[in-house]
C-alpha cells in the first residue's frame, strides 16, 4: 500500500512540474505572442478602464472622458473638438491615437514610468497610476482668433513665441470633431469612412503635415542670404535687376504683378514683392549660399517635432540657374509648411536667432504634480543680427505702405511679407494666398508673436487672390489676441 501511495505521490509531483513549466513557457517564453494576440483584449478593457489624462490649454482641459459602462468603460471626449483637433489629435477604441493623443500616450494613458510615485511597487503590483495631464503652450484666444478668421476655408494657422519656440496657435481649416471617432461602434466606423472620403481631407493638419510653395513670402530668405553675403549693402540702392527678366540658359521672361519694379532697391522691391528682382538675386547669390541660408531657416530638416513629426520643408539643392531663380521667389520645387514660415518670421524678429519650436510646455500627474517639463530649446543663428535688422526694416515697410496694410495693428509695431503662391501644372490651380508676420507691442522689448497663415480658397476669383487681402487680416486678428493677452 505504501508503496503505491509514493507512485501516487511522485506522479503527482510530475504533474505539477509539469504544470509549473508549462506556466513558465506561457508567462515567459510565449508571453510576447500572447500580448500582440488581437483576441487579447485584456490589455484594451485595462487602458479603457479608467480616465484618460487630460490635454490642457490656457489652464483648462480641452478633453474628457465619459463612462459608458461597457466593457471598454470610458471614450475620449473633446471640448471644442474641431477647434484643437490639428493640436489634439484623436484617441479612438477601434482607429488608435494621432497628434498629442498618440505622442503623449504614455502620460495620458498612466503606463509613462514618470507617473509612478513608487515604481517598483507599481512593478510588483502591476498596477497602473492615473493618467497624467498635458499642459500646452497655446494661447486660446489666439487659437480662437485664427479659427474665426479661416471661417472654415481650406488653410492653416501657426503662430510661435520668437523668443521661446513656444506654438500659441495651430490651426488647420476645415476640421472635424475627433469625438466621433472615439467608440467603437457603428457611429464611429460610419463617421471614419465619412472623413476619409470627404475630399476636403478635414483631418489633414495642414498647419504641420502639409506643405505649400511659399510664394513671395520665401523672399525674406532670398533677402536674408543677399544681405548675410554681402551681395546688398545698400537697402535704397538699385539693384541692376531688369523687368522682365530672362531666366538663364532659356527664353522665358519672368514678369511682375505691377510696375516699378525694373532696377528697383531692395527696399522697394520687398515692399512690392518685386519677382524680377529676387530672382535674379537667387541667381546672383548662388545655389550654395542658399541652400546654406534656407537649412539655417529650417528647410531640409527632416527631424522636426513638436512632439509629433512635421511634415519637411524643402529647397531643392540640384537645381539649375533658371530653376533657382523660381526656386528663390518660392516656387518650383520650394515648399513649406505654415509652421515653417512662421518660424522664418521669428528668426527676423528674434535678431537672427530662433528656438526649435514646441508645443508641450509641462506633463503632470492628476493631481497636478509636475513630472517633466519643456526645458531650454536648442538655439540657431540664422543670420547676422544687422540683416534682421534691415529685414525687420523692411518687412514693416510692408504693412506700413506696401502689400500688407490690412496686417496693421494700432498701438502695435508690425511687419510683414505677402505672398500669392502659384501651383498646379501650366500654374493653373487657384493660387494660394500667404501672409507671414510678427507684432511687437509698443509697451514690449521685443516682439511677442509671428504668425503665417496659408488661405487655399479655390472658391475665390483668381484675380482676388492675394496674400494681403485674404491672409493678412487673419494675422492680424491672431497679433492682437497674442499682444492683448
Amino acid at each position: 500500500m505504501t508503496r503505491h501511495i509514493r507512485h501516487a505521490a511522485v506522479f503527482c509531483a510530475l504533474l505539477l512540474l509539469a504544470l509549473l513549466v508549462n506556466a513558465a513557457r506561457v508567462q515567459v517564453v510565449e508571453s510576447s505572442a500572447y500580448d500582440d494576440n488581437p483576441a487579447n483584449r485584456r490589455d484594451s478593457i485595462a487602458r479603457y478602464g479608467r480616465p484618460r489624462g487630460d490635454i490642457l490649454v490656457g489652464g483648462a482641459p480641452v478633453t474628457g472622458s465619459r463612462d459608458t459602462r461597457e466593457q471598454l468603460r470610458y471614450e475620449r471626449t473633446y471640448r471644442d473638438g474641431p477647434l484643437y483637433a490639428p493640436v489634439t489629435g484623436f484617441a479612438s477604441q477601434e482607429y488608435g491615437t494621432t497628434f498629442l493623443e498618440h505622442a503623449e500616450d504614455d502620460v495620458l494613458s498612466g503606463v509613462d514610468p514618470l507617473l509612478a510615485p513608487f515604481p517598483l511597487w507599481s512593478d510588483m503590483t502591476r498596477g497602473r497610476p492615473a493618467g497624467g495631464d498635458v499642459v500646452t503652450t497655446l494661447n486660446r484666444r489666439a487659437q480662437e482668433a485664427a479659427y474665426a478668421g479661416l471661417r472654415g476655408r481650406k488653410g492653416a494657422v501657426a503662430a510661435v513665441e520668437p523668443a521661446t519656440g513656444r506654438i500659441l496657435a495651430l490651426v488647420s481649416s476645415p476640421s472635424y470633431d475627433p469625438a466621433l471617432l472615439s467608440g467603437n461602434d457603428a457611429a464611429a466606423e460610419r463617421a471614419w469612412a465619412r472623413l476619409n472620403g470627404d475630399p476636403d481631407r478635414p483631418m489633414l493638419n495642414r498647419a504641420v503635415r502639409q506643405t505649400y510653395p511659399p510664394g513671395s513670402t520665401f523672399k525674406v530668405v532670398t533677402a536674408a542670404a543677399a544681405l548675410d553675403s554681402g551681395m546688398i549693402t545698400d537697402l535704397d540702392e538699385p539693384t541692376d535687376s531688369p523687368a522682365p527678366y530672362t531666366l538663364p540658359g532659356t527664353t522665358t521672361r519672368l514678369t511682375n504683378e505691377g510696375g516699378g519694379c525694373e532696377d528697383a532697391p531692395l527696399r522697394v522691391a520687398f515692399e512690392w514683392s518685386c519677382n524680377t528682382v529676387f530672382a535674379k538675386l537667387g541667381v546672383d547669390v548662388g545655389l550654395a549660399r542658399m541652400s546654406r541660408t534656407a537649412r539655417a531657416f529650417g528647410f531640409n530638416d527632416e527631424g522636426v517635432r513638436i512632439p509629433f513629426s512635421v511634415a519637411t520643408s524643402t529647397f531643392d539643392t540640384s537645381l539649375d540657374r533658371a530653376q533657382l531663380a523660381l526656386s528663390s521667389i518660392g516656387q518650383y520645387n520650394t515648399r513649406a509648411t505654415p509652421l515653417q514660415m512662421a518660424m522664418v518670421a521669428a528668426a527676423v524678429a528674434g535678431g537672427g536667432q530662433v528656438r526649435e519650436p514646441y508645443l508641450v510646455e509641462r506633463k503632470t500627474r492628476r493631481g497636478g504634480a509636475t513630472v517633466a517639463t519643456a526645458g531650454s530649446r536648442p538655439l540657431r543663428q540664422v543670420m547676422y543680427p544687422s540683416t534682421a535688422l534691415r529685414l525687420r526694416e523692411l518687412m514693416e515697410d510692408v504693412v506700413r505702405e506696401g502689400t500688407g496694410t490690412n496686417a496693421a495693428i494700432p498701438g502695435a509695431t508690425v511687419g510683414g511679407k505677402t505672398g500669392t503662391a502659384q501651383h498646379g501644372i501650366g500654374n493653373a490651380g487657384t493660387p494660394y494666398a500667404w501672409f507671414v508676420s510678427w507684432a511687437r507691442g509698443d509697451r514690449d522689448m521685443e516682439p511677442g508673436v509671428a504668425v503665417a497663415v496659408v488661405v487655399e480658397d479655390g472658391a475665390a476669383d483668381r484675380g482676388e487672390i492675394t496674400g494681403g487681402g485674404m491672409a493678412a487680416p487673419i494675422a492680424r486678428r491672431v497679433m492682437e489676441a497674442v499682444l492683448r493677452s
